[in-house]
């Protein structure tokens, strides 16, 4: 086999026509003769000679490292084939000890509370303000700044940006916070691995934006297979010694190659990009330009919408708002589903997400506008729908993993008298977006029942209770 560093889905391909026998994993033995269903089959293979190993690279997957780096501007990046969420448990377990003190914002992905409650950290929450839609603004320098302040031992600062509905961070304003106090700063920019290649995406990009730890899922908004992502380290203040370890604690050892294959096509595409994304914000611009018309339904910083208060905001996220149309944005996306064949990312109460790529050609942008404008001509602009836009804040009862598990089980009632009674074993919340409305050891309270209700009412599903 001619060893390709650029190259693994080749090299794959060119190994599957050798003839070679594989004694050894996967069970399909690469072949499909027992099946029709058009599955990569050829080319699953296992760590075997000449192909590297994930968890100790230095051929092949190497290389697909040092490229992603390159394309990313980071000193140190790790490929990751179990999503952002090995490398958010990752980065914050290389980062703490046992007990130690974070600070997390509270819009972050359940990912990062397991982390928490992994090590049994003390955690300093920042509730990010609401727009009226509901949408989390950005998290600020002066609240981290305030937070650091009352909680000055803590050693990381942990943040969403882009957030699921595109809301950007002051990712360079917060890492000087986080630096001046010695804090590590991660972000989880799950949703942001195209940002750094889009002229609207620049000024938060968190890599070149001083962040510790970053970490992108290239399958959300790149063209790569499910599951894959990719993980960056700069500066000191992160051991990469004990990231590895707790990749190896998190990630699986027996990564599939053609998940690896497609991390290093997509970085290829990226290298070769040419004018893709200068045509692709040409169509969002141009999509913009055409729901102009719009006049119950809005969507957020297009079509002049304006005024949201964020630092920046990711315009390759759709959030069509609902708020004042008379309907809910699961209704808006059941409506598109039905009657349009459009699937939509996640629908709210208020609003519903559309998530675009460098991969929707001008057609499917003309075909989304097309069903808004049609919808919007059957709704009335009203008063807006009653649902709280602010996440609720908890109370917390400290209990350790241990006794939280030892709680009796109990069931969440509808009945008003439950307001207040219970501690939650679990975290509940509302997937997509996944970001918890009550934590384990926090208690349902009057706001924090009222809230849940309103979810499930809408329709949105909501997990944990």
């Amino acid at each position: 086999m001619k060893e390709d560093n650029t190259r693994l889905y080749a090299a794959l391909e060119e190994y599957s026509r050798t003839g070679a026998y594989p004694f050894h994993m996967p069970g399909h033995k690469r072949t499909s003769w027992w099946t029709d269903a058009r599955l990569p089959y050829g080319i699953d293979i296992t760590e075997i000679t000449g192909f590297d190993d994930l968890h100790h690279p230095c051929g092949i997957i190497r290389g697909c490292m040092e490229r992603a780096a390159a394309l990313y501007g980071s000193e140190s990046s790790y490929i990751l084939v179990n999503g952002s969420t090995c490398g958010i448990l990752a980065a914050v377990s290389s980062v703490v000890h046992r007990g130690d003190s974070v600070i997390a914002a509270r819009n972050c992905h359940k990912a990062v509370y397991n982390a928490c409650a992994l090590s049994e950290l003390n955690v300093r929450y920042i509730y990010p303000d609401a727009d009226p839609v509901g949408v989390c603004k950005s998290i600020t320098p002066e609240s981290v700044c305030a937070a650091l302040s009352e909680c000055p031992s803590a050693k990381a600062v942990i943040v969403t940006s882009p957030t699921y509905e595109g809301v950007i961070s002051d990712i360079k304003g917060i890492a000087a916070v986080c630096r001046s106090c010695g804090a590590a700063l991660i972000v989880d920019a799950a949703h942001g691995a195209h940002l750094p290649f889009c002229t609207f995406g620049e000024i938060g990009d968190p890599v070149r934006g001083g962040a510790d730890i970053v970490i992108e899922s290239l399958h959300k908004t790149l063209p790569a297979l499910t599951q894959t992502a990719v993980a960056h380290i700069n500066g000191g203040l992160v051991s990469r010694e004990r990231f590895e370890k707790y990749l190896g604690v998190f990630e699986t050892s027996s990564p599939s190659y053609v998940l690896l294959a497609s991390v290093g096509e997509c970085l290829a595409f990226l290298e070769n990009r040419g004018s893709a994304f200068e045509e692709y914000e040409k169509r969002l611009g141009e999509f913009s330009e055409r729901i102009g018309g719009l006049r119950s339904l809005r969507v957020l910083c297009h079509g002049g919408d304006g005024g949201h208060g964020f630092f920046s905001f990711d315009k390759g996220k759709l959030v069509i708002s609902t708020a004042r149309a008379g309907i809910t944005g699961v209704e808006l996306a059941r409506r598109l589903r039905g009657e349009y064949s459009l699937e939509l990312e996640m629908s709210y109460p208020t609003y519903a997400l559309a998530m675009t790529s460098v991969c929707d050609g001008e057609d499917a942008f003309v075909r989304l506008a097309d069903a808004l404008l049609e919808i919007d001509k059957t709704l009335a602009p009203s008063e807006p729908i009653p649902f709280p836009p602010q996440l609720p804040r908890p109370k917390c009862v400290r209990m350790t993993n241990a006794e939280l598990d030892a709680l009796p089980d109990t069931e969440l009632t509808r009945s008003i008298a439950a307001k207040g009674r219970y501690i939650s074993r679990r975290c509940i919340y509302a997937y997509p977006p996944g970001i918890p409305v009550v934590l384990p050891g926090e208690i349902i309270g009057a706001e924090e029942f009222d809230y849940i209700e309103a979810l499930r009412r809408s329709g949105v599903r909501v997990e944990g209770v």
